[in-house]
């Protein structure tokens, strides 16, 4: 029998009931590939560990679900399904919304394996590279913005540099002047309820 971790169980009871098939199935599947996973809960999130280092991880949020491989960055992708990010960054398969969405099982399977493998082989990420300081840059719009709500600008003057940097950064990214004006309305909205840019994978 699998080791099953009751806080996954209800976990998955919680979600929304388009999630719930999808994430009983990737459970199945890793269980099936690699017997011998842990379960547990990291981030208020279902992770599996393998030989005492992350395997994957999945998720459920308000219309789609996340599928990762740990070590996505290592694993060969002989089907070119993967998308790979950044370590820990939820989504190797964008949004999944219904099982439609995820790979044949036998292709995930394979996946999972080769991920296995990995651990297996106590294969390590590579280290991050050092990001180089650099000074924030706030947009005049955004500045002008946050200063009229007084609770935003306060909360937001108490952030961590990393918190500020975030919302910057996606400020500071928008390709269309409309995205832009909708990504400080969002982020005003946000900040004044203390929620940090990727709140929602914090607390899913």
């Amino acid at each position: 029998m699998p080791a099953i971790d009751p806080r996954i169980d209800a976990y998955i009871e919680m979600k929304a009931e388009f999630a719930k098939p999808i994430l009983k199935h990737l459970r199945q599947l890793i269980h099936k590939a690699c017997p011998d996973v842990e379960e547990t809960i990291k981030w208020s999130m279902p992770f599996f560990d393998y030989k005492g280092n992350t395997l994957c991880a999945m998720s459920a949020f308000k219309a789609h679900c996340g599928f990762m491989f740990w070590k996505s960055k290592l694993m060969r992708d002989p089907e070119g399904i993967l998308q790979v990010t950044e370590r820990g960054a939820m989504g190797n398969f964008d949004r999944i919304t219904s099982l439609k969405d995820l790979p044949l099982d036998k292709i995930l399977i394979a996946y999972i394996k080769e991920a296995a493998m990995l651990n297996e082989m106590n294969t390590k990420l590579p280290p991050r590279k050092k990001a180089v300081a650099t000074e924030l840059k706030i947009l005049d719009d955004f500045d002008s913005a946050i200063s009229k709500n007084k609770k935003a600008k306060t909360v937001f003057e108490n952030f961590t540099s990393g918190k500020k940097k975030e919302y910057i950064e996606w400020i500071n990214e928008a390709k269309t002047e409309a995205t832009k004006i909708k990504r400080i309305e969002t982020a005003i909205e946000w900040i004044a309820e203390g929620k940090s840019r990727n709140w929602k994978y914090q607390n899913c």
